[in-house]
């Protein structure tokens, strides 16, 4: 597959939109996020329409407002749009409660379809090895930078596992898996005190 000039405009787009951010508590501008994303997407599979969601997978959740979603309907199709909704646990400012929103996140994720999925997939990959390469460096201070801390962050990227493994058992949810079973060593939790944290979201919600 080659990729036409709709790509080129998402990276720049993708750039414009995410200009200011950065990954939580460094430096690093935020669109390595969204570049790694989409290239793990090309890599599995995706065809152009996945890849530019996955550029701006976080548009809408993090520019909110009916601007940006109109923007992304005609400059790249209603398909992408439906994509990037799909993986965004919000379109609120300001976001609802951390707790809220994951578990909405998760019902959602249950049903979605097959393009949701990979860049889910792919997203979370990417973050759970961002965490994993901070939890070694930092130890147990890095967690502080995550709303839902060490117990809350664990749950979530486990929930997502698990819902992936029963829809899509692909090479990269397998590696999605790997990598989270590697972060839970390294983070030492173990599976009751995941599960514990699942129950008390549930409890929460």
């Amino acid at each position: 597959m080659e990729l036409s000039p709709r790509f080129t405009d998402a990276l720049a787009y993708a750039a414009e939109l995410h200009a200011k951010q950065k990954r939580k508590g460094t430096e690093v501008p935020y669109i390595s996020h969204l570049l790694r994303v989409a290239g793990i997407a090309l890599e599995h599979g995706a065809d152009e329409d996945e890849a530019i969601a996955a550029l701006l997978h976080d548009a809408v959740e993090d520019q909110p407002g009916e601007s940006t979603r109109q923007a992304i309907r005609q400059r790249f199709g209603q398909r992408v749009l439906q994509i990037v909704e799909g993986c965004s646990d919000t379109d609120q400012h300001p976001k609802p409660p951390w707790r809220a929103r994951k578990e909405a996140y998760l019902a959602r994720l249950a049903t979605a379809s097959h393009s949701v999925r990979l860049i889910s997939a792919c997203d979370k990959l990417d973050n759970a090895w961002t965490t994993l390469v901070g939890c070694r460096a930092f130890g147990s201070s890095y967690w502080s930078r995550f709303r839902g801390g060490r117990q809350g962050t664990l749950w979530y990227l486990r929930s997502v596992t698990e819902i992936l493994k029963t829809r899509d058992r692909t090479p990269l949810v397998d590696e999605l898996d790997r990598v989270v079973t590697e972060l839970e060593r390294v983070a030492g939790t173990t599976g009751q005190e995941i599960e514990d944290a699942r129950q008390s979201q549930a409890q929460d919600t």
